[in-house]
């Protein structure tokens, strides 16, 4: 991927940041909203195989997506998270509210 994202249809990838703090949040979150809604978007990806560092606003962005992909009735998939990033969604819950790929391909 050239970009921080790619579409193909109604599926979007999106490729998180190597850290996902407050500062990134905020961007993150207004660039996927526009995105989702301009291309109509059912399936969003996130990427977190550069992702090392996750903070409390990068998961609110998680869920805020989640929310938003469920109201316009589409669903949240995470993919490539390493060790420390599954540690992350799972004590806060996000597995619970997305689909999370294991590197294994079992979710």
């Amino acid at each position: 991927m050239e970009r921080e994202y790619q579409i193909e249809g109604a599926e979007m990838t999106y490729r998180m940041p190597k850290e996902v703090d407050h500062h990134k949040a905020v961007i993150l979150r207004d660039q996927m909203d526009r995105l989702i809604e301009a291309h109509q978007i059912r399936r969003l990806v996130l990427d977190f195989s550069e992702t090392e560092f996750m903070d409390s606003s990068g998961i609110g962005v998680v869920i805020g997506r989640a929310k938003t992909m469920k109201f316009y009735g589409g669903t949240v998939e995470a993919v490539h998270l390493g060790e420390r990033i599954q540690k992350i969604c799972r004590a806060s819950g996000l597995h619970r509210m997305i689909t999370i790929k294991e590197e294994d391909g079992n979710d």
